[in-house]
């Protein structure tokens, strides 16, 4: 049986409803739209470029666009450094899928260690993390093959420096960022680098480019650079160094080669050397660029400019007879010695025999302010100008401070000091007639301007003394090349131990060779040093002689110079000692 409901008996639903009521809840709801409406209106039009800017920092990003870095060019066109393309490697940790397998391909691929990425994948930074920068073309072709979500690639620029260790103290490297660290790449490092372009792009949260935003901006690529530098005699002077190096068991050398027209510097060479593709575990040994960096007392070398001064003073003339018996001198208590008694000499025999007690009665005929100043005007104690780091400028002290005995050692080499550049540069005063040149490492094809330091008459006196010094019974004979006339002089200076320079059974030495050739008309000046030979040899006209013939016949083919002799000179088998 049913029962029927009368919902007016309902004193609740039987009530009458006030108007007033249901016209403030239709009221109350067209204010809030009203508000809505508002706040639309504030945040697209009044507030617009605030909320603009807070959707830009969330998903709108600048991509820098990388300019390529300019090339290096030796003086014949040929690359001694270029960038190319190189992707590098980066992820976002957390949008990462990857499997054990893919994990452990990735890794070898990347040449990571397992656990160290996946260390970098689980970056407390989960939005980007680096995983491998600048990876070869082939490798990322591989990486991109396994298809990891969250991975990705930027393309970026590699240096890469076809003459490897040959040439890279010359040209230097860059770091990963593309800035220039060391050499040419540092000097040079703005002009090469040019400037980067931009692109403004949206980006969804997994770093992918939606739209671009805005005008992009080009990047604008670096300069080349051409180098002085002639990469066939660079590449030459290297091997002859590195092999004398080796076969004397010596801790290091250098080789600097410079056109006595144009002041270019054609060659500069050091070894040890190093790849600058693979800079991991370098020491300090391999990075120095020792021609000019390191210095040393240059010994016998500093001999032609004692004997110039006295010839330029009018003091001696090439045939003035010098007395070296008994073979050693005493100044103010100090005994300076010959390697062997001389007997009597006249000056082309002091510079042919390298003696130290000749040189030093010749040197105390004069002022020390005299010395002071042409060792000064030839590039002692001076910084060389050159566009290169590191160069130094070698030690000279004030002449007013040199006791008699400094004056004396002085004038054949100790008690100063020098780079293997600063003794380079200093012979152009005898193969330019007298004349210091500047040097330069950019190409030149123009006649470098040159500062008389002594007349051209004294520097055609010194060239055939150091013509004698290389030719039969001079300390300098294994100098002598096939097909062109040279001149030069060797030096064997003992190197400082502590205080002093050792005893008979601890004693170190360096040896030197500088010189020019063809002799009556230079085109180039060598310098050759080898530090600490230890194989039995170690007398500059023995160690570093050799290396100066091979670069010289070398380098004059190479710049097309015709021989000015028919056949090679007489060189004696056993050597002549030189005095320390």
């Amino acid at each position: 049986m049913s029962r029927s409901i009368q919902y007016t008996a309902s004193p609740l639903l039987a009530s009458r409803t006030p108007v007033w009521r249901s016209k403030f809840v239709v009221g109350a709801i067209a204010l809030a739209f009203c508000g809505l409406a508002a706040r639309a209106a504030y945040i697209q039009v009044v507030a617009n470029d605030f909320f603009q800017r807070q959707g830009e920092v969330r998903f709108a990003r600048t991509l820098e666009l990388p300019a390529n870095r300019g090339r290096i060019l030796d003086r014949n066109g040929l690359i001694l450094a270029s960038s190319v393309a190189a992707p590098s490697i980066w992820a976002i940790p957390e949008d990462v899928e990857i499997s054990k397998q893919q994990q452990k391909q990735l890794a070898k691929l990347l040449e990571l260690p397992e656990n160290e990425l996946a260390k970098k994948l689980e970056n407390d930074d989960k939005s980007f993390v680096w995983l491998r920068r600048q990876v070869e073309e082939p490798v990322a072709k591989e990486i991109a093959a396994l298809n990891i979500k969250g991975i990705y690639q930027r393309k970026e620029y590699k240096r890469e420096y076809p003459e490897g260790e040959s040439a890279v103290h010359v040209v230097g490297f860059t770091n990963v960022e593309d800035q220039g660290q060391e050499g040419v790449e540092l000097t040079f490092n703005k002009q090469l680098a040019g400037k980067s372009g931009s692109r403004r792009v949206i980006k969804d949260r997994l770093g992918r480019v939606v739209e671009d935003v805005g005008d992009q901006i080009p990047p604008a690529s670096g300069k080349d650079l051409q180098l002085s530098i002639d990469s066939k005699v660079q590449f030459f002077a290297y091997q002859k160094l590195r092999d004398a190096v080796l076969e004397n068991k010596a801790k290091a050398g250098s080789v600097v080669v410079l056109d006595v027209r144009t002041g270019e510097v054609l060659a500069l060479a050091n070894y040890p050397s190093y790849n600058p593709d693979k800079r991991r575990s370098l020491s300090g040994e391999q990075l120095r660029n020792r021609a000019l960096t390191d210095t040393f007392e240059p010994g016998s070398v500093m001999k032609p400019f004692t004997i110039g001064l006295a010839l330029e003073t009018g003091r001696v003339t090439p045939q003035t007879i010098i007395d070296t018996t008994p073979g050693r001198i005493t100044i103010t208590g100090s005994t300076i010695s010959d390697s062997h008694p001389n007997g009597v000499l006249t000056v082309e025999g002091v510079i042919q025999k390298s003696s130290n007690v000749g040189t030093t009665k010749i040197a105390m005929q004069m002022q020390p302010h005299e010395m002071w100043e042409l060792f000064t005007q030839a590039g002692f104690g001076q910084k060389p100008q050159i566009s290169f780091p590191g160069a130094v400028s070698g030690r000279l002290r004030p002449f007013k401070t040199w006791r008699p005995i400094e004056q004396a050692t002085m004038s054949y080499g100790y008690g100063l000091s020098a780079s293997l550049f600063q003794m380079a540069r200093s012979y152009t005063v005898f193969a330019r007639d007298g004349q210091i040149i500047p040097v330069t490492l950019s190409k030149s094809s123009e006649m470098a301007p040159g500062v008389q330091v002594l007349s051209a008459k004294t520097a055609g006196q010194v060239r055939k003394m150091l013509q004698m010094a290389a030719g039969p019974g001079g300390t300098g004979q294994k100098a002598q090349t096939m097909g062109f006339s040279v001149g030069g002089k060797s030096g064997t200076a003992y190197k400082q131990i502590g205080k002093g320079y050792g005893t008979d059974k601890n004693r170190k030495y360096r040896g030197w060779f500088v010189g020019m050739a063809p002799i009556d008309n230079p085109r180039i000046v060598v310098a050759v040093m080898i530090d600490e030979p230890s194989n039995g040899k170690y007398f500059g006209g023995d160690v570093a002689a050799p290396v100066f013939s091979d670069t010289v016949q070398q380098t004059l083919r190479t710049l097309g110079v015709q021989p000015d002799m028919a056949v090679r000179p007489q060189i004696v088998a056993q050597s002549v000692e030189e005095s320390f």
